[in-house]
């Protein structure tokens, strides 16, 4: 009953029931991930220093650290391969989160920022169903 509402099987039950008889509950806490990080320190903070550089230093024209990104890096930099969720995850386990840019684009264009804000969001605006009492269902009128 056990093994099947953990979806486990019941060799898996036995040792921890075992475990639990022989240690106690704190034997089976958690005793980390079951691999080590495949960056070891060292190899950390090469990768900072590389991403200190900027992206620009490393082939792309924009100035934006994506997870895709630095996973490129990990791969040409140390022959290894992550996934996108392993690439946060190593950045999370080192104090990396992510962050707004303190600065805006270079390439942004408050003119045509303001222009849109004045012709095209009021339109957007303006777009939308007006909001009146009725009936819930869009193919039933409201009944009298």
């Amino acid at each position: 009953m056990i093994a099947r509402d953990l979806r486990v099987s019941v060799r898996s039950v036995q040792r921890w029931r075992q475990t639990w008889d022989e240690d106690g509950p704190r034997a089976l806490r958690s005793q980390g991930p079951a691999s080590l990080p495949r960056l070891n320190e060292k190899q950390f903070a090469q990768l900072e220093a590389g991403l200190a550089k900027g992206p620009a230093a490393h082939g792309w024209e924009d100035q934006r650290w994506t997870l895709a990104r630095i996973k490129t890096v990990i791969g040409r930099r140390f022959h290894l391969t992550y996934t996108i969720q392993g690439v946060r995850k190593l950045l999370v386990r080192n104090g990396w989160s992510c962050q707004i840019p303190a600065r805006r684009a270079m390439e942004r264009d408050d003119d045509a920022v303001a222009g849109w804000v004045k012709e095209v969001w009021p339109c957007a605006e303006d777009s939308r169903r007006p909001v009146e009492p009725g009936s819930s269902s869009r193919t039933k009128p409201d009944s009298p």
